[in-house]
């Protein structure tokens, strides 16, 4: 045992180490792996500046990218029942659950608000990457259900950004039955006659992809995110073949018809106020002139224009 190492040089750290400082200053990112000082990150809304990645996001973050100013309003969300199958792995599912409310500050893998978007009323599901890999359970199938209605009641379009792995194997055949339902509160919106976007983020898998995420009037996905339902690795193991290079990759996805378009994550904003303009606002941007009564005679079904 080295006792200056083990001991002398830890004492030392320990008298000289700043206090209050926090550890979590730099991040590192998953694609290039540089390091990025974390208020040059946020203040670049979590794209990596060397090799322009786009990092999971969370969901209150996610909403005030989106949102004009202070207009967000959260929801509160009806409260289910938290381990209706007493499930238990390697730890307690009440305990996974506890510990990840914790950790991100939310109740589960989705928040739901309501506000302007470029002036326009909409509602936002988000989905929370870091709360159990954004699983779908029954909680967040409540939360799609109340963000469906809500956007009914408002007459406002329902935008939804899902980030998930997919069903939430703890609630078993309960996590399964949130794919009808939320099926069903995408019907209620097109019912009403409103629009339903989805802005498809990394990752979209499982469930999720099997079911509302792909329903979307307007599917638009930020670059390089992953949409499947199962792995790469599963599918080559199973149909014994080496997949195309950028396999469910949203890229990949637009090239085949799958997603309308890949937006960048600074260009979704724009993107939502004019796509929301022209499905929202039916009125012609410009002032009607009549056309004079000789002209509108000779452009009449009777009387078609002279050829030029």
């Amino acid at each position: 045992m080295n006792w200056l190492t083990n001991f002398v040089r830890p004492r030392i750290r320990a008298l000289v180490r700043k206090q209050g400082v926090p550890d979590n200053l730099w991040q590192k990112c998953t694609a290039c792996e540089q390091m990025i000082f974390h208020r040059e990150l946020s203040a670049n809304l979590y794209v990596c500046t060397h090799c322009g990645h786009h990092m999971r996001v969370a969901a209150k973050d996610r909403l005030a990218m989106v949102f004009d100013g202070d207009s967000t309003q959260t929801i509160e969300l009806p409260e289910a029942m938290d381990d209706p199958l007493k499930f238990r792995d390697q730890k307690r599912y009440g305990d996974r659950l506890k510990e990840n409310r914790v950790k991100t500050g939310i109740d589960d893998a989705i928040l739901v608000a309501h506000g302007k978007i470029g002036g326009i009323p909409a509602v936002i599901a988000a989905f929370d990457f870091r709360f159990m890999g954004g699983s779908m359970g029954t909680a967040v199938g409540d939360g799609l259900i109340a963000a469906a209605r809500l956007a009914v009641v408002q007459e406002a379009p329902l935008i939804v950004f899902p980030s998930s792995g997919g069903a939430r194997m703890q609630e078993g055949i309960l996590s399964l039955m949130q794919m009808p339902r939320s099926i069903i509160a995408v019907q209620e919106v097109r019912e009403a006659g409103l629009p339903y976007i989805v802005v498809l983020t990394d990752p979209t898998t499982g469930g999720v992809s099997a079911s509302f995420a792909m329903l979307g009037d307007i599917s638009i996905a930020e670059p390089g995110a992953i949409i499947g339902f199962a792995g790469s690795r599963v599918i080559e193991s199973t149909i014994h073949e080496t997949l195309p290079e950028g396999f469910q990759r949203a890229e990949y996805l637009l090239e085949h018809g799958m997603i309308d378009m890949v937006v960048p994550r600074h260009e979704l904003r724009a993107t939502l106020i004019r796509v929301l303009d022209l499905l929202c606002n039916r009125n012609p941007a410009g002032e009607v002139v009549a056309l004079p009564k000789s002209e509108a005679a000779a452009d009449g079904p009777g009387n078609p224009a002279p050829e030029q």
